[in-house]
């Protein structure tokens, strides 16, 4: 009996062992394979922002529609604000207060009891104010809403400094924090007045006015507001990613290595294990580099979609609005027989350009009715459809300029290699441009800040 229970102890002491054995093998290769995943998916995050940011060509501020927009200008405010901290003009900024602390702790472990210091800095103060401003260009200006934006501003104060210093307690708080060291540090980011600015982020239609505004949108993959350039940001974007990748095929083979070096069971020849986990490594990352390029040419894909739709609604509601406007006319011809002339006229022309699909040609025809007869020019249905056919030719002119923004992007994007190949691959097809002229775009005015 004791000879039975004896035997089974050590069976399952060798049980034990071996067990132990078979994770000292594999668990180093699954933790440098873990570790190779996680740098992958960083960087293929990073290389889908720098193939967004790629992606998109820069708009003008005239031609800014709904959907994601990358724009480039600069900072301007009707009412600028002052920092805090560096007491520029600016149109946002943001500032925080640290003060460092020390303090001696004591412990005991098996050797005895000891003593070390620690010490940090504790954020005491901090603000920020982000209005709303506007990005100008050599066309116009947008309206920026930048709550919500991943905001690159520029360096507009950094100072460290003690007690004595009148800085340390006319910016800062009164109170200090525990073992407080009497040192403060004192930083300031800010967006100056008429700096140059990237912006990218999601467009929408303004309320007050019939122009565009870039504010946060939850479904956005992106929103910018950057004093870096666009090559900056891309450039960034790739570095980290060649960061990631390294590490990522240093903690694959890394985890072979500990592998070889700590385990007793031998999976093989070292250098054939090496060969297998940088291939399937680099398999790994050709797979992911595929999949991050489809799912952009997709996007862009999609993107050149919704702004054709955008155009079309557009053009609609002209085509419902022109009909309108006619009748309005064609009321008030009762009273003027030369009215009638020009009405039908219109009706006539409206027939047969409506078989073709285009009443563009309309809207200054009737704006001439009105012109000569200024009884009519002041009928409130008549403005009111008359402001509302304006304001759709201003919104046909945005949709148009995104649309073929986005589409000369799209169709380069399809041209050129490797990503033609990925293209062809998934049956992506050139788009054609809209080749209207004579749709523009009132400017908007605002009275700036010099």
């Amino acid at each position: 009996m004791l000879k039975n229970v004896s035997l089974h102890l050590l069976d399952a002491l060798c049980s034990l062992k071996y067990y132990k054995l078979i994770q000292m093998a594999i668990l180093p290769l699954a933790l440098g394979s873990l570790a190779a995943l996680g740098c992958l998916i960083g960087a293929f995050v990073c290389l889908r922002r720098k193939r967004l940011i790629d992606d998109l060509p820069t708009s003008k501020t005239q031609g800014v529609f709904i959907g994601l927009t990358e724009l480039k200008g600069t900072a301007e405010s009707e009412a600028p604000l002052t920092s805090y901290l560096g007491g520029i003009r600016c149109v946002q900024y943001a500032w925080q207060i640290d003060e460092h602390w020390s303090r001696t702790v004591t412990y005991t472990d098996g050797k005895g009891i000891h003593t070390r210091t620690e010490s940090g800095w504790t954020r005491v103060a901090g603000g920020e104010e982000s209005p709303p401003f506007y990005l100008k260009d050599d066309t116009g200006v947008i309206h920026i809403l930048p709550e919500g934006a991943s905001i690159q501003g520029v360096s507009t104060f950094y100072r460290t400094c003690g007690s004595k210093d009148p800085l340390y307690f006319g910016k800062g708080p009164l109170h200090a924090v525990a073992n407080s060291t009497y040192q403060r540090r004192f930083k300031e980011t800010a967006l100056p007045l008429h700096a140059a600015l990237y912006v990218m982020g999601q467009a929408r239609e303004r309320r007050d006015v019939v122009a565009a505004e870039i504010a946060h949108d939850k479904n956005a993959p992106l929103f910018v507001i950057s004093t870096r350039s666009e090559k900056q940001i891309s450039t960034g974007y790739v570095t980290w990613t060649w960061v990631w990748v390294v590490l990522g095929l240093l903690g694959a083979l890394g985890g072979v290595l500990v592998q070889h070096v700590v385990s007793p069971l031998s999976l093989g020849a070292s250098w054939q294990t090496f060969v297998v986990s940088a291939v399937a490594y680099l398999a790994a990352l050709l797979l992911g580099w595929t999949w991050t390029v489809y799912n952009s040419l997709i996007g862009l894909r999609n993107r050149v979609n919704q702004a054709w739709s955008q155009v079309d609604i557009q053009l609609k509601r002209r085509n419902d609005l022109i009909p309108n406007l006619i009748e309005c006319v064609e009321g008030y011809s009762a009273h003027e027989s030369g009215v009638q002339q020009m009405v039908a006229e219109l009706r006539q022309q409206m027939e047969v350009a409506a078989q073709r699909g285009d009443l563009k040609g309309y809207s200054p025809a009737l704006l001439a009715v009105a012109e000569r007869y200024p009884e009519l020019k002041a009928n409130q249905s008549f403005l009111a459809l008359q402001k509302s056919l304006s304001d759709t030719e201003q919104r046909i002119a945005l949709a148009r300029a995104y649309f073929n923004d986005i589409v000369t992007f799209y169709n380069t994007r399809l041209e050129i290699i490797p990503d033609r190949f990925v293209g062809r691959m998934a049956r992506l097809f050139r788009q054609n441009l809209i080749k209207a002229t004579d749709l523009e775009r009132a400017p908007i005015q605002v009275e700036l800040s010099s």
